[in-house]
């Protein structure tokens, strides 16, 4: 599939909803537990889902966007979880994330994003320049790929107890 910045946002605006879906209500047993040594937990996963919406891709968009200036990307911190959201109950993430995503897709749609602004660049710490149509992209896929390893995790709480 070509990108396409309606269908990205159908994925990003229904993120939050997925998580509090599959999440809310659960045992700690379910939403405290990893896979293990230096894993997160689903827990874990909708903090750094948080950290990402103050810190990283709406800012890294500005950064493309700006017609002069400094194009570089601040690198992000992918632990920063551990320390934000420490004491906070996974309602409190769930709506934190739901109210951060509901604005950030606000951003996007006041921006009037145009094809020459999808060509636009930025340059991310580890992989040099990407264009704002890579930064969406992978936003979208980010989210899925989270999605994903949430189901993952919970699956394996249970590996013991399926079997052969």
């Amino acid at each position: 599939m070509d990108f396409n910045l309606n269908k990205t946002i159908e994925i990003l605006e229904r993120t939050p909803a997925v998580l509090a879906t599959l999440l809310h209500g659960l045992s700690d047993d379910w939403i405290k537990n990893n896979e293990g040594h230096d894993t997160w937990s689903p827990y874990d996963v909708v903090g750094h889902l948080i950290h990402g919406e103050r810190t990283d891709w709406v800012a890294r968009m500005e950064i493309i966007l700006l017609e002069h200036g400094d194009k570089k990307f601040e690198p992000f911190d992918r632990l920063a979880q551990f320390h934000e959201s420490a004491g906070k109950s996974l309602h409190d993430l769930l709506e934190e994330f739901t109210i951060l995503r509901a604005a950030n897709i606000e951003i996007i749609r006041s921006k009037n994003i145009s094809e020459p602004d999808l060509q636009k660049t930025g340059i991310h710490p580890s992989f040099g320049t990407v264009t704002l149509k890579q930064l969406l992209s992978t936003w979208a896929v980010h989210d899925l790929d989270h999605i994903a390893q949430v189901a993952r995790v919970m699956a394996k709480q249970y590996k013991q107890a399926v079997g052969p």
